[in-house]
């Protein structure tokens, strides 16, 4: 995801990411569709290619969950 955000415009495309993770395209799409459908990730299909971009509302609620000492909730 880190990848994704450091990308220009905080997107990339799955041809972006093979290399710097040292992946197959198929392993990398694989990963990243997961995401998406963990609601980490937002999809665009622009012709052949589906760029990646974190959601940022759930990126901010995974981060609380996770966070320690749990963050107190009013």
């Amino acid at each position: 995801m880190s990848l994704v955000m450091a990308h220009e415009g905080a997107e990339a495309c799955v041809c972006e990411l093979t290399e710097p993770l040292d992946l197959a395209q198929p392993t990398v799409s694989h990963h990243l569709k997961v995401l998406a459908e963990a609601g980490l990730l937002a999809r665009d299909k622009r012709g052949v290619w589906v760029y990646y971009r974190v959601v940022p509302e759930t990126l901010a609620a995974l981060r609380e969950v996770l966070s320690w000492p749990p963050v107190s909730r009013p």
